[in-house]
């Protein structure tokens, strides 16, 4: 039934070489698939915090509820509250993270959280709750932190210290950026007439 192999040269011979050489192979394989597979973790872990900052940088949003600027002697808004909540669905919103950027035609400034009040020089914003929108905004207030869609906050902005008082009639945009990168733009629309005015919506 078998045919013997009568002739010893078509036996099959492995070696010691061709043993070592098979070892090396199945090693280099063992490693390439470790880096494989470490490499992949890190790719994932990188997608996945990638796609929470994306997540965060759409979903997390300030909401503007309402603007008011203060009306000084001289018919010009020295300062402008804007009274903020967190839109649905964000995360927890720290405004101490948060930065302001005021643009006019005559000044552009980048402002962050201050607790030195409207005394500050120019390159910080204040917070305080929205008890009064308007009047008694004072440094250490609470509203720091937006939890619930039902917090309120106002952000205090002295556009006196800036150097930009807006006049009647002028324009300003306000871009709030939350610790997350997410951006809310408002545009800031003087009224025409703020004579008789103690404060104007904005």
């Amino acid at each position: 039934m078998f045919d013997a192999i009568a002739n010893n040269d078509e036996r099959g011979q492995v070696g010691i070489g061709t043993l070592i050489i098979f070892i090396a192979m199945v090693l280099v394989a063992a490693v390439a698939a470790g880096v494989l597979i470490n490499t992949s973790g890190m790719l994932e872990a990188t997608a996945s915090d990638t796609g929470e900052d994306a997540r965060g940088q759409v979903s997390n949003q300030i909401d503007v509820v309402t603007a008011v600027g203060n009306v000084t002697g001289s018919d010009t808004v020295d300062y402008l509250n804007f009274t903020v909540m967190k839109s649905a669905g964000s995360d927890t919103i720290d405004l101490e993270e948060a930065t302001v950027e005021f643009t006019s035609s005559d000044a552009s400034e980048t402002l962050v959280f201050g607790d030195g009040g409207y005394a500050g020089d120019g390159t910080s914003f204040i917070v305080a709750g929205a008890d009064d929108p308007t009047t008694g905004l004072a440094s250490g207030a609470n509203g720091v932190v937006l939890q619930n869609s039902s917090d309120r906050a106002v952000i205090g902005v002295n556009l006196g210290v800036i150097g930009d008082s807006l006049e009647e009639g002028e324009e300003a945009t306000v871009k709030l950026v939350d610790q997350s990168g997410a951006t809310t733009i408002y545009g800031v629309n003087v009224p025409d007439t703020l004579t008789g005015k103690s404060y104007a919506a904005v």
